[in-house]
């Protein structure tokens, strides 16, 4: 029988032979961003890619408008598959939405690449090898709209990953970790209704929502200093008025609220709810405080997983950095990581800049970017293989698993905090 080794051979081997079409792929992606749940383009170029290899069974359009599956086997196990024999079902994810203005200012393109080089690379694997513990499927999921409306969320709602038992993905940073502590997020948008007027000649007939726009967004600049250090809070004025000689009839703000954990976030948000409300009584405005997207739950740790990556990812030459305490950013795939096992480590792409700035957008789309992006991609392959290949570390992965979930239950409990199901 194969040794380990030999098998994370033939998943370096595959990548490496598939260099060019990836590189292609995401350089098709990047050079073409879409936002959320409009990424039609990136959508059919993924689908394409994967419907050029018959053995895969691809589904245009899956759930959602704009997400799609491939998938793979199952090989292998007792009975190849058979009926009644569990199968263990990998699965990896792709993102690629993009930013408004700024493009592929996330390297959404590089995940995607990302996902489907290490589909190819665990196929390859499982290719050699020819014996497994159980019949063992691959599932490739591109999930849209992380960058606003939660598409993996609607896509556990729909039951589109029913029957995933594990789960892949990694994303780009300024680093290479195998865990960052993203934390929750809930977006609201505030609107305030007030009653129009010429703002020289009668200014005493009108109620003027602008002025409690600027009050709600003072009043939450003023609560900050009063928030732990680790919650955060931001947001824009999306519409102020018409003219500034009509008192402001309707005025919009839009904010994300952050905390580490989602038993946090309810407290939060009363805090927050309070600001705009006082500001419509400040003004005689009527407010409306809408939760208008899913929220964002933080990502549940998988120690055997981030261990078996580390290996991994330093045999092929990855030098890891020590987990920051105090990374705010937010997924979706947080809210995944509740319901199956999972792994999200970040990777470092070659640049210094930060995410959500035009210098990562071009770092994002950089031939540069290749060697990172396909090495993080190997890595993940190589720890699906470890997995798939030994029953008591998938057995670890799925403790792992338990006991976070059984930590985070407990916490929501102390603080009378329910949690939604994702």
């Amino acid at each position: 029988m194969e040794t380990p080794q030999q098998v994370k051979d033939a998943v370096q081997r595959c990548i490496d032979r598939h260099e060019d079409e990836l590189h292609s792929l995401s350089r098709d992606i990047w050079s073409r961003p879409e936002l959320a749940g409009h990424e039609t383009h990136a959508h059919d170029r993924l689908v394409r890619f994967f419907s050029q290899d018959d053995t895969w069974t691809v589904e245009a359009h899956y759930r959602l408008a704009t997400a799609f599956r491939a998938s793979w086997g199952p090989v292998g196990g007792g009975g190849g598959g058979g009926e009644g024999e569990p199968v263990l079902n990998v699965g990896f994810l792709c993102e690629y939405d993009a930013l408004p203005g700024i493009g592929h200012a996330c390297g959404h393109n590089l995940i995607a690449e990302v996902g489907a080089a290490a589909a190819l690379g665990l196929k390859a694997a499982l290719e050699i090898r020819s014996e497994l513990p159980q019949p063992v499927k691959i599932t490739v999921l591109g999930t849209p709209a992380e960058e606003d409306i939660g598409g993996k969320i609607d896509l556990i709602k729909a039951g589109a990953f029913a029957d995933v038992d594990l789960v892949f993905m990694a994303h780009p940073a300024q680093q290479d970790v195998s865990f960052l502590p993203c934390v929750a997020l809930d977006e609201v948008s505030v609107k305030y209704h007030g009653k129009a007027s010429h703002a020289s000649a009668y200014p005493w007939e009108g109620v003027n929502a602008l002025d409690a726009a600027v009050l709600a967004y003072n009043n939450l600049s003023a609560l900050r200093q009063q928030l732990k250090p680790e919650w955060r809070l931001h947001g824009i004025i999306k519409h102020g008025g018409e003219k500034p000689n009509i008192i402001p009839v309707y005025t919009e703000l839009n904010y994300y609220l952050r905390t580490p954990q989602v038993k946090d976030l309810c407290h939060l948000k009363a805090k927050a709810e309070a600001c705009f409300r006082a500001a419509a009584v400040a003004t005689g405005c009527r407010v409306e405080i809408i939760y208008p997207s899913h929220g964002y739950y933080n990502i549940l740790p998988n120690a055997t997983l981030a261990n078996l990556y580390e290996n991994n990812g330093k045999a092929l030459g990855i030098q890891f950095q020590e987990q920051s305490a105090n990374f705010s950013g937010s997924t979706d795939f947080g809210n995944v990581s509740f319901i199956v096992p999972g792994i999200h480590p970040f990777f470092y792409i070659g640049t210094d800049a930060f995410n959500h700035t035009e210098e990562y957008t071009e770092a994002a789309g950089a031939e540069k970017a290749q060697l990172f992006t396909l090495r993080t991609a190997k890595a993940l392959a190589m720890t699906a293989v470890d997995v798939v290949c030994c029953p008591v570390l998938l057995r670890q992965v799925r403790e792992d698993f338990s006991l976070a979930k059984l930590k985070q239950e407990k916490q929501l409990k102390g603080s009378n905090t329910a949690l939604t199901a994702p």
